[in-house]
C-alpha cells in the first residue's frame, strides 16, 4: 500500500486560514501559525459581538418605546406600557414598536391609547 502524505490537505488548510487573516498587520497576515491564533481570536469577537448587538440593538429600542411613549403621556412609563399591551392582548416586539414610534406617530398613538385603556379596566 502507497505511503499518504498529507502535504495537499495541510496546504488547503493554510491557505484557508491565510485568506481569512487577509489585511492583517505584519506577520498576522502571512505565517500560519500566527495568522492561525489570529483568526481564531478574530472568530471569538466575532461571536462574543453577534450576541453583544442583538442586546445594544433591544436596549435602543427599549429607550426609543419609553421616549416615544412619554411624550404621548407623561405619567405612563416603559414597563406600564408593556404591561398594558400584555393586558391588551397586543403582541408586537419592540423592534416594531420602535418603528412603529419613529414612522407612524399615528399609529403608534392608537397603540398607547390601547395600552391604556387596558391598564384603566384592569
Amino acid at each position: 500500500m502507497a505511503r499518504v502524505k498529507g502535504g495537499t490537505v495541510a496546504h488547503a488548510r493554510h491557505r484557508k486560514t491565510i485568506k481569512a487573516a487577509k489585511g492583517y498587520y505584519g506577520r498576522r497576515k502571512n505565517t500560519f501559525t500566527v495568522a492561525a491564533k489570529a483568526v481564531d481570536k478574530a472568530n471569538q469577537y466575532a461571536t462574543r459581538d453577534r450576541k453583544n448587538r442583538k442586546r445594544q440593538f433591544r436596549a435602543l429600542w427599549i429607550q426609543r418605546i419609553n421616549a416615544a411613549v412619554r411624550s404621548h403621556d407623561a405619567n405612563l412609563t416603559y414597563s406600564r406600557f408593556i404591561n398594558g399591551l400584555v393586558k391588551a392582548g397586543i403582541e408586537v416586539d419592540r423592534k416594531v414598536l420602535a418603528d412603529l414610534a419613529a414612522r407612524e406617530p399615528e399609529s403608534f398613538a392608537e397603540i398607547v391609547d390601547r395600552a391604556k385603556t387596558a391598564l384603566g379596566a384592569a
